[in-house]
């Protein structure tokens, strides 16, 4: 069984093609994931799940641009998997029209029960996973591709400063403002690699997948984090970047995402200029 959740589209949401932008998605997928476990779960055992858990890893691809309109995009949510302590959701963001259903993101979230007064993680109560089974389907994302080993690279630091408006009443950095910390460390990496002055070309890009694994709480503080970006392979018209978030030598968080160079023009992905690809290729010998 699926559960369909409508959300409404912003003109907020939007990037500067026109296009929500890769972190709303994510708002999206927890409005959705509370929807299903706290508003329309069949009974009220869920609630625990929707409001004590936390996000261990995200992996989500961007099929098709969505932009901007005045009806609501519909987000169906689901389960993957079950186990002692975590369980796997689902999701398509899709619209359905009389050509068929177009379908803009597909993704997957694994959470775990966390007693967040103890700071812990906690196993799944059988009321729990008999609501869970309810909602058991098919994994949309069979395979996540592995990250390759951390590099630094010239250009690659972005000091991460935590607002005290990203935190939760816990103190957690809330996990739809991970996606927003590596996109500004991937920008500012991009314009340290693009930025050649008014003779270089514009390069639009535009995101296929991205993978982000969880792997300790980011809290508030005066001090910045590291997040440090780096290529790790370089196509004709698509190249990967990962990054990491790191408290000292302390891994917090990891990263890893598929760009693909877009012609704004056709709204088609298209071979990045030759100088352009020159730099990333440069990246990976760094």
């Amino acid at each position: 069984m699926r559960h369909v959740y409508e959300c409404p589209v912003r003109w907020a949401d939007l990037d500067l093609l026109g296009h929500v932008n890769n972190v709303i998605y994510i708002d999206y997928l927890q409005e959705a994931r509370i929807d299903m476990l706290l508003t329309h779960a069949p009974d009220s055992r869920a609630n625990d799940l929707a409001e004590g858990v936390v996000v261990v890893a995200h992996d989500v691809q961007f099929l098709v641009p969505l932009t901007f309109r005045s009806h609501p995009v519909k987000v169906d949510t689901w389960v993957t998997e079950v186990k002692a302590a975590t369980f796997t959701l689902a999701y398509e963001v899709y619209d359905e029209t009389p050509e068929g259903r177009v379908v803009y993101l597909r993704a997957k979230s694994v959470l775990t029960p966390f007693v967040f007064a103890e700071e812990r993680p906690r196993r799944i109560s059988a009321d729990e996973r008999e609501v869970l089974t309810r909602f058991l389907g098919e994994d949309p994302l069979q395979v996540t591709p592995e990250r390759t080993p951390a590099r630094r690279v010239s250009g690659g630091h972005y000091p991460l400063r935590v607002r005290f408006s990203d935190v939760d009443a816990y103190g957690h950095v809330n996990n739809v403002k991970y996606f927003e910390y590596f996109q500004e460390g991937r920008i500012g990496y991009m314009a340290n690699l693009w930025g050649g002055g008014e003779d270089y070309p514009q390069v639009s890009v535009v995101l296929a997948q991205m993978d982000v694994e969880y792997v300790r709480p980011i809290m508030f503080r005066s001090q910045p984090y590291d997040v440090h970006s780096w290529v790790s392979k370089v196509g004709r018209s698509s190249f990967v970047v990962e990054s990491e978030i790191l408290d000292g030598d302390e891994v917090l968080s990891r990263a890893r995402v598929v760009m693909v160079t877009f012609d704004p023009t056709t709204q088609k992905a298209a071979p990045a200029p030759e100088i352009a690809r020159q730099v990333l290729l440069r990246e990976l010998e760094a």
